[in-house]
């Protein structure tokens, strides 16, 4: 018994030591930031999924305000979260080429080589060449299959309404988004037999799973031992959804000019090439397998629909609660839209200013993707303090922190779009708002969001107003199992015919 009693005694021992070893590492080095705790390092709450990783950050983001940088441990791995916005201009743009990676690398046949995740080499070459999808010509050639599928939505919305008022809005949205997303993207029209398929592939995706825990722990295990964060059925799908389109296409692209059509023209150079800035550059060379495609569809299409849907169930949300501006939104819509004959347009829509407001303040509120995170490709001492971030660790930048910090955004809890009028932006700090990150890094389709979202609201408010119903919460609780920022249990409100 008593052999018994010291063997369990030696092995806790041993596995507090191991599960705390690295934590004096920011203590040393004179950083402040909270206690760790043992195996959890600072994200107890968030790795027993009791809170979102974007509420769990900004609750040590609001405990140090006077600090420039904060120590934190994800898992095990000391990381250093970053609070002042001249230091995130530097690593984010000007020294943009010392954290291009974002640190989040799996097996490239699990969906790894994906224009998000993708190492910095790699993403190099796929940004430069995917760039050209959401220009503002591509946008406009675009537009009306938006169109198209906003007219569907509106004639859904209104046969769901008239047998019950109250809806589930992101349920609604989302419907919109996968369907604009599958049209532009890939030339296809979705059945209800797609939606339940994609309803499943949504959770596989955006559902928390351990795998990322796991990485935070030993930071490269995924790409090690050639596993992903995403299960084989996710993979599978898009491999074959990727090769559906490439066999309807005859393998060749088409005049539809599409993300696909882009796909299918450098499929024919078999490798495509990075730019070189110095002659002394290398050249940087990806093959375009189908792996490389399977991977480009998935990031697109997952990327496309759900930021968007999110976006907007948080808009509808806020516009029902305040109707005062939801009647300024109406008006707006009412009199562009007369302006342009009834039509709406890529110039309509850019006329719209005061709801581009809107959705700019929905997004200072409910920044979607949180945490951000680079990796140093080299040691790099932090401007303006005496703190080095060596080769390979993580920087954090907690947006929902920086969004609500009364110093950038006074009275923070309020939704007030007059935040974003030209008058009250222009001398804000260009990194006091990132909701689609910052720098060369920042989000791709960020110009495709704001057009399939404003065509989804311009179409559904036209028709459709908002407004609580019993069920609509009056305080948001973010749901821990959701990757991106989305309310535990949903939004439901009323919808009814202007």
């Amino acid at each position: 018994m008593l052999y018994l009693l010291v063997t369990l005694t030696s092995v806790v021992s041993l596995l507090y030591f191991y599960f705390t070893r690295t934590f004096n590492y920011w203590k040393d080095r004179n950083v402040p930031g909270p206690k760790p705790l043992p195996f959890f390092g600072n994200l107890k709450e968030t790795t027993l999924r009791r809170k979102h990783a974007a509420v769990v950050f900004k609750s040590i983001y609001d405990a140090y305000p006077n600090e420039k940088v904060v120590g934190v441990y994800r898992m095990t791995t000391p990381c250093l979260l970053l609070r002042d916005l001249d230091v995130i201009k530097h690593v984010m743009i000007k020294d943009f080429d010392m954290f291009v990676d974002r640190g989040v690398e799996f097996s490239k046949e699990g969906l790894g080589v994906n224009l998000f995740h993708a190492d910095g080499d790699t993403w190099k070459v796929l940004r430069n060449r995917f760039t050209p999808v959401f220009t503002s010509g591509k946008l406009r050639n675009m537009l009306y299959l938006m169109i198209e599928r906003g007219d569907h939505f509106v004639d859904y919305v209104e046969n769901l309404r008239a047998k019950k008022s109250e809806q589930p809005i992101h349920v609604l949205v989302q419907k919109f988004t996968m369907a604009t997303i599958s049209a532009c993207a890939f030339g296809l029209d979705l059945d209800e037999d797609m939606y339940q398929v994609l309803n499943k592939i949504d959770k596989m995706i955006f559902t928390a799973n351990y795998s990322n825990e796991l990485d935070m722990m030993y930071p490269g295990i995924l790409k090690k031992f050639n596993g992903s964060i995403f299960p084989k059925y996710v993979n599978t799908f898009f491999d074959n959804l990727a090769q559906t389109v490439v066999k309807q296409r005859g393998g060749m692209p088409t005049n539809r000019k599409d993300f696909m059509d882009l796909i299918l023209a450098l499929r024919q150079q078999k490798t495509i090439e990075g730019t070189k800035k110095m002659d002394n550059d290398k050249l940087r060379i990806v093959e375009l397998t189908d792996t490389v495609i399977a991977a480009q569809a998935f990031v697109f299409y997952a990327a496309g629909y759900e930021t968007s849907a999110s976006t907007m169930t948080y808009l509808f949300y806020e516009l029902a609660k305040h109707p005062e501006i939801q009647d300024k939104v109406i008006a707006e819509i009412d009199e562009v839209v007369k302006r342009h004959n009834g039509e709406i347009s890529y110039d309509c829509l850019n006329e719209m200013t005061y709801l581009q407001q809107v959705f700019d303040e929905t997004l200072r509120k409910y920044p979607i993707i949180d945490p951000l995170q680079r990796n140093a490709q080299m040691d790099y001492t932090i401007p303006g303090t005496n703190v080095t971030v060596k080769k390979g660790q993580t920087v954090l930048v907690n947006p929902m922190g920086i969004h609500y910090d009364p110093k950038h955004y006074p009275n923070p809890e309020k939704f007030d779009p007059e935040r974003f009028s030209p008058e009250n932006e222009k001398d804000r700090h260009s990194c006091a708002y990132m909701p689609f990150g910052t720098g060369p890094r920042n989000c791709i389709g960020m110009r495709f969001a704001k057009v399939q979202s404003r065509v989804c609201v311009v179409k559904f408010l036209s028709k459709f107003r908002v407004e609580p119903s019993r069920n609509t919460p009056n305080v948001l609780d973010y749901d821990p199992m959701r990757l991106v920022l989305f309310p535990k249990g949903g939004i439901h409100l009323n919808v009814i015919c202007r």
